[in-house]
């Protein structure tokens, strides 16, 4: 009897799951969509537009998968409940955690999947998509100045963003260099806007409020030679073709890492950033702390969200899928406010933002299993 009421219950909730899946997922899909329409309007051949769309998919299913598990979960139960099933079975002796374990168990299975796709397929994909857009130079000329990393890509130049929001930069570090690689001027700035000029593939960043500095040429090593400026203005033009043109290695931000490389850079930050001073360093690890966090957090939220849906559906006694979808999308965006709350502070180590990613989680997990307890 019970392998019959495993089967029933894991193959109504597959079925939910995986249509759900299906749905999410197109509906998702949409900016990609967009992207595709545009690349197809720029000439890109169709064979290169589908390998742009489907490597899409990975990152996408990253998110589609937990709200599709906790919708599956809300409407499953919530019929079960209003069909008095569930009364029925306990009726028969069985609680609800016996009727619950096979997709405890199923749960804890895609958890594994998720994360093997968060942690490998999805930003291996990213980075795929972004080298295609750049050997095919149609990537956006701004999109190249990252923040939060030193982009050596520019010939004679190496720049660094603290942050950026649109066109407005902050936190700018420049080295001009000269042709055997040394250091002829250092420029630093507190803030910067960017212009592009599409037609000539050519990126203006207007520098305020810049100190900088110019070793002697002579003596470059000798600090006390060296000579300070301050200016209101310094300007600074990178030509996107030149790098084209130069076949420069694009190189992975912490969002295009695997897990390994992500980790390898937490533990080696002052390797990959000696430029920068210690209190950047510190804030440039909790922007990789934060990534490496938010991938292993949103893969755990597939096992949180069913232990929260399941008694949720069960209190609910509907069997309608406006409810459930209400129900799903509100326990959703609850805890992608926690990510983009732990992602704006992400630039304040001492906050420790990587711990706000976890705090839904547990609490939906302790909810879920005291809600499973008394509905048993």
């Amino acid at each position: 009897m019970m392998r019959i009421l495993n089967r029933y219950i894991l193959f109504d909730y597959l079925i939910l799951f995986l249509t759900a899946l299906g749905l999410i997922t197109f509906v998702m899909t949409v900016g990609a969509m967009i992207k595709a329409v545009d690349l197809m309007a720029r000439g890109i051949s169709p064979m290169l537009i589908a390998q742009f769309f489907f490597q899409n998919i990975p990152y996408i299913l990253s998110f589609s998968m937990p709200i599709s598990m906790l919708f599956a979960a809300l409407l499953l139960f919530g019929r079960l409940s209003m069909d008095n099933e569930i009364s029925a079975m306990k009726a028969c002796g069985l609680s609800l955690w016996r009727l619950v374990a096979p997709l405890i168990v199923l749960s804890l299975f895609l958890t594994g999947i998720c994360m093997y796709i968060n942690c490998e397929v999805a930003p291996n994909a990213k980075y795929s998509n972004k080298k295609l857009l750049h050997s095919a130079g149609v990537e956006e000329p701004i999109n190249l100045l990252e923040e939060g990393r030193f982009i050596k890509d520019f010939p004679g130049l190496m720049i660094y963003v603290g942050r950026k929001n649109g066109n407005v930069v902050k936190d700018v570090v420049a080295y001009e260099l000269a042709d055997n690689g040394q250091i002829k001027r250092s420029v630093r700035a507190r803030q910067g806007d960017i212009e592009t000029d599409e037609a000539n593939r050519l990126i203006t960043v207007k520098l305020y409020d810049v100190r900088m500095e110019m070793p002697d040429e002579e003596d470059p090593h000798d600090v006390s030679k060296t000579t300070y400026v301050n200016a209101e203005y310094y300007p600074i033009k990178l030509d996107f073709d030149e790098l084209l043109k130069s076949g420069s290695k694009l190189r992975r931000k912490p969002s295009y890492m695997n897990m390994a490389l992500l980790l390898d850079h937490i533990r080696n930050v002052e390797r990959d950033f000696p430029m920068l001073s210690a209190e950047k360093q510190a804030i440039q690890r909790s922007r990789l702390v934060f990534e490496a966090n938010r991938r292993v957090s949103v893969a755990i939220a597939c096992f949180s969200f069913i232990l929260i849906g399941i008694p949720l559906g069960v209190k609910s006694h509907r069997r309608e899928t406006s409810i459930g979808m209400v129900m799903s999308l509100a326990i959703v965006f609850t805890y992608y406010i926690f990510i983009v709350i732990a992602e704006a502070l992400a630039r304040y180590p001492g906050l420790h933002p990587n711990l706000i990613l976890w705090l839904p989680l547990v609490g939906t997990q302790i909810l879920g299993l005291i809600l499973i307890r008394r509905s048993s």
